[in-house]
């Protein structure tokens, strides 16, 4: 059996993460969950520790101190899922956003599928999104698709944050040259793999507003990926030495 794991960073989510943990592990195929935790004062590295103790072989936690960014979080999981010979990994949020069911789809998409990185899209089929303010939804869809002009990448969805890669897409990349930390890490991502010529594609889902614990959402997320995808148009893209 393939080896998957999925990376969910956490920056105080104890309302969340015990029952991710579960839903995830109830799901067919074997998924190994690494979490990255930036130093949460609400505990919720402690409840993963606890949880550890009955996933012993599953379960995995990387604690950092303090709020490094979400992309540094995905990077450091991803270093950490080649180090350890991954062939799927997997980027969800912790707060059921994505449905943690929609994992098997993206996995499909890369196995059977033809796809080298699948994406969980809100946009590729009109707008799917739940419980968002009607302004956020149109940031975000129009984001999309400023990004689509400037970057000439046909991805309907550029900032998801639910996505699969095949092990062969991170080992390809020069992890050490992205540079965007926020929500532009994201689109980062997606433009150096269809740059170095791997297939994306985008599977639709429905993404639902967080329920519990608040937003990590800044004005300087979209800050940074608005003047970020203007450089990156400019950049040459390169595989790692």
């Amino acid at each position: 059996m393939d080896k998957k794991l999925v990376i969910i960073p956490t920056y105080n989510e104890k309302e969340n993460i015990e029952e991710i943990v579960r839903v995830v592990f109830g799901l067919p195929g074997g998924f190994h969950i690494l979490v990255i935790d930036d130093g949460s004062p609400d505990g919720t590295a402690a409840i993963v520790k606890r949880l550890q103790e009955s996933f012993p072989e599953r379960l995995h936690l990387v604690e950092r101190s303090g709020k490094l960014g979400l992309g540094t979080a995905y990077l450091t999981g991803f270093r950490w899922a080649l180090e350890r010979d991954y062939d799927y990994i997997f980027e969800m949020d912790a707060d059921f956003s994505h449905n943690p069911a929609d994992l098997l789809r993206l996995h499909e998409a890369c196995e059977k599928g033809g796809a080298d990185v699948s994406v969980g899209s809100r946009y590729c089929n009109g707008v799917s999104v739940v419980d968002w303010p009607i302004s956020r939804i149109l940031i975000s869809y129009f984001a999309s698709g400023y990004v689509r002009t400037i970057l000439r990448m046909r991805v309907y969805d550029t900032t998801a944050g639910f996505v699969c890669y095949k092990r062969k897409v991170l080992g390809t990349m020069d992890l050490d040259a992205v540079k965007m930390k926020g929500y532009g890490f994201q689109i980062e991502m997606k433009y150096s793999a269809w740059k170095l010529g791997f297939q994306l594609k985008e599977v639709p889902i429905i993404f639902t507003n967080r329920q519990k614990g608040s937003s990590k959402m800044s004005g300087g997320i979209f800050g940074e990926a608005f003047w970020g995808v203007i450089a990156l148009r400019f950049r040459n893209i390169k595989s790692r030495a």
